[in-house]
């Protein structure tokens, strides 16, 4: 299949472009920097270089690639502080909303048959009612704490728009927290830093309940979406969620132990990494996506 990334060049992008082209699908990847197109190059996809928050060039490169499948994955994160969501996340959030919008409407009009887009399964999107753990089926937070309501809009935003394009196979893939290489977890990272120097922000007593998931992990989910995804919302996470008082301490000791800084205590062996032991897919839904990485462990 023609398949074009919005996004190509992040995080996950970097991780899923070579594995689409693996499969044997042609990739069209998009960046906005002309001096990303070689990078597009070395990871097998078409270089398509336009503005996402241009209508026009969006438009352009959407037709142009003439794809049967649109992965959106745009994202604009750069130095986090978990007390200002919504102004670090002001970009990401345009790009969630307009930026949907726009690849939207272009493939509608190239006649896509199927578009999976990146949305949050972590950070506060679910309602803080009910049990710690929740499924695709609990309610997205309708008053999320001050600070978030601009991010979680723009969420909902972006869910509610693919999934009413009735055009086109729209699937929503909420990732849990992202860790691995060109994340914000990997070293010299924001969290990773925070986390390093002990200042990653405790609310209470910790209890607050985190998924992780892997970016190669969410890759190949991601793979599995583009490939036969049917409509509907999925939580694409680890299968071991953890509270905030157990993975932290225990991040902060693999992170010692591999600066060489030693660090009292043993972390248990399922939050070696965040998301840890056993990755695939936290879902009440069946028959779209598989585990993808056994017992294999992340760092």
């Amino acid at each position: 299949m023609r398949v074009f990334v919005a996004g190509a060049t992040g995080a996950i992008g970097k991780q899923l472009v070579p594995r689409l082209v693996a499969a044997g699908h042609e990739v069209h990847g998009m960046t906005r920097s002309e001096s990303k197109q070689a990078m597009l190059c070395d990871l097998g996809a078409v270089p398509a270089v336009a503005d996402a928050l241009d209508p026009d060039q969006v438009a352009e490169a959407v037709a142009r690639a003439r794809p049967e499948v649109i992965v959106h994955q745009l994202t604009a994160i750069g130095a986090l502080d978990m007390r200002h969501f919504d102004r670090d996340f002001a970009l990401t959030n345009r790009l969630r909303t307009e930026g949907t919008d726009y690849l939207l409407s272009a493939g509608q009009n190239a006649g896509v048959r199927r578009f999976v887009a990146q949305a949050v399964a972590g950070y506060g999107a679910y309602v803080r009612t009910g049990g710690p753990v929740k499924s695709e089926e609990d309610p997205l937070a309708r008053t999320p704490a001050n600070g978030m309501r601009e991010t979680l809009a723009a969420i909902r935003h972006l869910e509610e728009a693919v999934l009413g394009a009735r055009w086109a196979e729209g699937v929503v893939l909420r990732y849990g927290a992202f860790y691995g290489p060109g994340t914000s977890f990997a070293p010299g990272g924001a969290q990773f830093e925070l986390v390093r120097r002990r200042k990653f922000p405790l609310v209470g007593n910790g209890g607050g309940v985190w998924s992780f998931i892997h970016v190669a992990d969410a890759a190949e989910a991601t793979v599995a979406a583009v490939e036969r995804g049917s409509r509907g919302v999925y939580n694409v996470v680890d299968d071991d969620p953890a509270p905030v008082a157990e993975w932290l301490p225990a991040r902060r000791c693999l992170q010692a132990r591999r600066s060489g800084c030693g660090a009292g205590g043993r972390p248990p062996s399922a939050l070696a990494a965040p998301g840890g032991a056993r990755a695939g897919v936290q879902s009440s839904r069946s028959g779209v996506f598989i585990p993808v990485c056994g017992d294999d462990r992340r760092g």
